[in-house]
């Protein structure tokens, strides 16, 4: 199960959960109406449902260097479910297997920052609050 590859200059969004079709589009069109420009590359292939981590992190292993991935965001049933939308963020390069949530909001500077090597994964996971989400850098509030 090799892990899809995102477009350019975007992060992939990868659907683990698929018990609810339309939370799976609430999530994108709350993405995607932030700032009108693609971040994301969506994946919604079923082989994926249920997939966790160590899998991710194997597969992302055993692939060429040139197709492994630096980070992933994982539409899980968290994600899909709560009312901020709070992508799963996956470290798969310089602490594989950190994760932080990213709420909706938050999604297109963190990919956009991310995939051109801007700024690490590190930079957003060191700030995200007690409940392991990334709010914004400062106070939080964005």
């Amino acid at each position: 199960m090799p892990l899809p590859q995102p477009e350019d200059l975007t992060s992939l969004v990868l659907r683990v959960d698929f018990d609810d079709d339309t939370a799976w589009e609430a999530l994108r069109t709350a993405v995607e109406a932030l700032d009108g420009g693609p971040h994301a590359t969506w994946v919604s292939d079923p082989r994926y449902e249920g997939v966790g981590i160590p899998e991710l992190m194997r597969e992302d292993n055993a692939a060429d260097e040139d197709e492994q991935l630096t980070s992933l965001f994982l539409a899980d049933a968290h994600a899909m479910a709560g009312a901020e939308h709070s992508l799963l963020a996956l470290d798969l390069y310089d602490e594989p297997g950190r994760t932080f949530r990213v709420p909706a909001r938050w999604f297109p500077d963190i990919s956009a920052n991310l995939s051109i090597a801007n700024m690490d994964f590190e930079d957003f996971a060191d700030c995200a609050d007690a409940s392991g989400t990334f709010r914004g850098f400062g106070d939080g509030g964005g």
